[in-house]
């Protein structure tokens, strides 16, 4: 039987609370994202258990951000699906999101209404998995996602309604990024990826997510992540575990 998404949900609200590595790890992810989006409204897209908008306003105090998902949480603020949003045109400076692109069922969907909702110059921030030589083994043998770069990133169709919204593919942000990146600026003529760092040596993979178990101790995990972040440049984009793409909504003339 399916676990509801609920209780899904409070199972990984009570292993943030219970694992500190977790938290630093997913930590370091929502400052790579605070470090890149600009001054106005932010709209976080698959909110989960509430812990990118707390960061943002810490990081920030009195920011103004509306956390969203497409499933219940009292401590969201609102429930809305990433690939029909309900707000106005040119009504967010941001868009930020963790681990939502590789789950859409059509990003190109998701895209076309970001360009639609963010304002001349704002941006979407997403971190996401990366599919790299030194990550592609680990996704595909020991992640429950499925990786399947032979598909199309930018497909279209109809939306399937009670598809579950936990259904994946990995590979979807990396091809974005990579393969078929022009097919996506073609595609969406307002948007254009600013910025992809690939990063996430080994504390990702050692700390097992939200999973329970851990095989990096807490005490050094602060310090790997700094010995990481000076590596990054050099190896990240062939053993990268994490991308984070910065994607810019470009300032017409006379906008």
């Amino acid at each position: 039987m399916t676990d509801c998404p609920t209780d899904v949900l409070e199972r990984q609200r009570e292993t943030w609370r219970r694992k500190p590595v977790l938290r630093a790890v997913y930590d370091d992810f929502y400052d790579r994202i605070a470090s890149w989006i600009v001054p106005g409204p932010t709209l976080e897209i698959g909110g989960g258990i509430g812990n990118l908008k707390q960061r943002l306003q810490a990081a920030a105090p009195g920011a103004s951000v509306i956390s969203s998902d497409i499933q219940f949480g009292a401590w969201l603020d609102c429930i809305a699906d990433a690939q029909a949003l309900p707000f106005r045109g040119d009504s967010v400076a941001n868009i930020v999101m963790v681990d939502v692109c590789h789950h859409l069922q059509f990003p190109i969907k998701f895209f076309r209404d970001a360009e639609r909702v963010l304002s001349p110059g704002g941006r979407i921030v997403m971190v996401e998995p990366a599919i790299t030589w030194g990550s592609t083994l680990f996704y595909r043998l020991l992640h429950h996602e499925p990786v399947c770069r032979s598909a199309d990133p930018l497909a279209d169709g109809a939306r399937d309604p009670v598809r579950d919204p936990y259904a994946a593919n990995q590979a979807i942000p990396t091809l974005i990024a990579t393969r078929e990146a022009a097919r996506f600026h073609a595609a969406l003529p307002d948007l254009r990826i600013k910025r992809v760092d690939w990063f996430s040596l080994a504390v990702y993979p050692l700390s097992g997510g939200f999973k329970q178990w851990s095989l990096i101790p807490a005490a050094i995990v602060e310090r790997a992540l700094r010995l990481e972040r000076s590596l990054e440049t050099v190896l990240g984009p062939a053993l990268g575990f994490r991308m984070m793409a910065v994607i810019e909504k470009t300032i017409r003339s006379g906008t």
